[in-house]
């Protein structure tokens, strides 16, 4: 039975994406559920493998708009409690920095488009960072950071901006970019940007230019970091749990 991984999708302009698809390739198996639909969160964490919190245009402390972000915090600590792989993704990065007791708030200014990572020198031998190439690059979007990582996290990537990723405890991971999106969900946010009149349709194009450019080594390296994350679910004991 392959190994069944939770992911939490806050909005319909962000899906699991290329990561869902490369998990899949690697042997996991990927339960969706859709918040913004109103699909129900599991109660507990018992028949899964892993846990992937993805992103949103909310912010990390709105439970009061979007009801579901509490017991999506409580599910992260849950994660981090039981040692289940966990990666949170931009929003989901927030969401478990917040659970844990760090802090969340709005950036100097944006981070828009393809950008360094940062590795830190503790990435060196994280299971997820320590294969990364020299200086990689991700696709970010978002106005909100983590500013105080958790109690006892291990920041694995920095740069001027801020924290863009940290672990906490043995198994669980934020990233501040987006290893998930292709091309088509990038074009997105960016019409959706111009629309309300936060981007330039210049800027934008610029910006959508350099992800075209950029988007066979994102791929590759992106690939690769999601084949770390499915080695840490293939290796989680799943066998005192069941599955309905």
């Amino acid at each position: 039975m392959a190994p069944l991984v939770l992911a939490i999708q806050h909005s319909a302009d962000d899906p699991p994406g290329r990561l869902g698809r490369w998990l899949a390739e690697a042997g996991c198996e990927l339960e969706v559920v859709r918040c913004f639909l109103g699909e129900p969160l599991p109660d507990t964490l018992t028949p899964y493998a892993g846990l992937v919190v993805l992103g949103g245009a909310m912010g990390a402390y709105d439970d009061h708009a979007h009801p579901w972000l509490g017991p999506t915090k409580a599910l992260l600590r849950a994660g981090v409690a039981s040692g289940l792989p966990t990666v949170g993704i931009c929003l989901g990065h927030q969401l478990l920095a917040v659970a844990c007791s760090g802090r969340v708030a709005v950036a100097a200014s944006p981070q828009v488009g393809v950008t360094t990572v940062g590795p830190t020198t503790e990435a060196r031998t994280d299971p997820l960072f320590a294969a990364l190439p020299p200086a990689p690059v991700a696709v970010h979007w978002n106005n909100d950071l983590v500013v105080e990582a958790p109690p006892g996290a291990v920041v694995l990537a920095r740069t001027p901006a801020g924290i863009q990723a940290f672990r906490l405890g043995p198994s669980a991971w934020g990233l501040q970019f987006h290893p998930e999106v292709d091309l088509e969900t990038v074009s997105g946010w960016a019409r959706a940007d111009v629309e309300a009149g936060v981007l330039t349709a210049d800027r934008a194009r610029t910006l959508l230019e350099s992800a075209a450019v950029h988007d066979d080594q994102l791929q590759d390296t992106w690939r690769a970091f999601t084949t770390r994350i499915a080695d840490q679910v293939e290796r989680f004991d799943v066998s005192p749990r069941t599955r309905d």
